[in-house]
């Protein structure tokens, strides 16, 4: 099987400065076939036909709160049907990109606060993967990306504060673990740890925050979307088989460990 015949479902992926979206585009131009799940429903669709016009390939985008169960079943059963009627190829990959951030110092953060950071980055995660993986499991194939942060390795630093940091690094301990159980299914999990990267997900930050997070960059600039994305979707390859509960590094050497 080869990735023509792969389709990628890919969380947060309706932004235009997003890595979503820039991920969805990368499997699109790789010829995976795509599903969109983005908060609003016709904007998902609306961004799948765009990428699967330009990039030929099939794609479909539906509405998911990825903290919320019944939302994220919803939006697997659509998939489903789309790869039942032979609208999309079997799923073999899902990159759980959704995310918000937190910068409130932590006196300042409320319980509702803190739940609604973890909901999203971490039991997000969690679901989505829960509702797609035994299809994966049953066809013998599949690669899940799951999108920490190099907030969860150094304790912040960057933009997001303690909630933030903290849901990160409970999804690099979810991707080790899953990743041991899986075992020999022929289903990898990886994980992913941006440093800054050219979104919009700082909102709010000065000219002078993002110009002091560029100073302790080693390369000296924050990361493009795609640069992100490229290693999400190898992570997703045949090439990537013999990876499974890493963590990948995508600094430009912010952070060496």
């Amino acid at each position: 099987m080869n990735s023509t015949t792969r389709t990628a479902v890919i969380t947060g992926a309706t932004s235009k400065k997003g890595i979503g979206r820039a991920t969805a585009e990368r499997y699109a131009e790789d010829g995976w076939g795509v599903i969109v799940l983005d908060l609003d429903g016709e904007t998902s669709a609306k961004v799948a036909a765009e990428i699967g016009g330009t990039y030929n390939v099939p794609a479909f985008g539906h509405a998911v709160d990825v903290s919320d169960e019944v939302s994220v079943l919803a939006a697997y059963e659509a998939c489903r049907h789309e790869v039942e009627t032979e609208a999309l190829p079997p799923i073999g990959a899902v990159a759980n990109i959704a995310g918000i951030t937190s910068p409130v110092p932590f006196l300042e953060t409320t319980l509702e606060l803190w739940n609604k950071v973890f909901a999203v980055n971490a039991t997000g995660t969690y679901l989505v993967t829960k509702a797609f993986l035994p299809d994966m499991i049953a066809q013998g194939w599949g690669r899940i990306v799951t999108m920490s942060s190099v907030s969860a390795q150094r304790g912040g630093g960057v933009f997001g504060k303690v909630p933030y940091s903290s849901a990160k690094a409970a999804v690099l301990g979810f991707t080790k673990a899953l990743a041991r159980e899986l075992e020999d299914t022929g289903v990898t999990i990886n994980a992913v740890t941006p440093g800054a990267v050219d979104t919009n997900i700082r909102v709010g930050s000065t000219d002078e925050q993002e110009k002091a997070i560029a100073a302790g960059i080693p390369l000296g600039r924050t990361a493009t979307t795609r640069e992100i994305a490229s290693v999400i979707t190898f992570l997703s390859s045949d090439d990537a088989a013999y990876l499974t509960g890493t963590t990948i590094d995508i600094n430009g050497g912010s952070h060496m460990h």
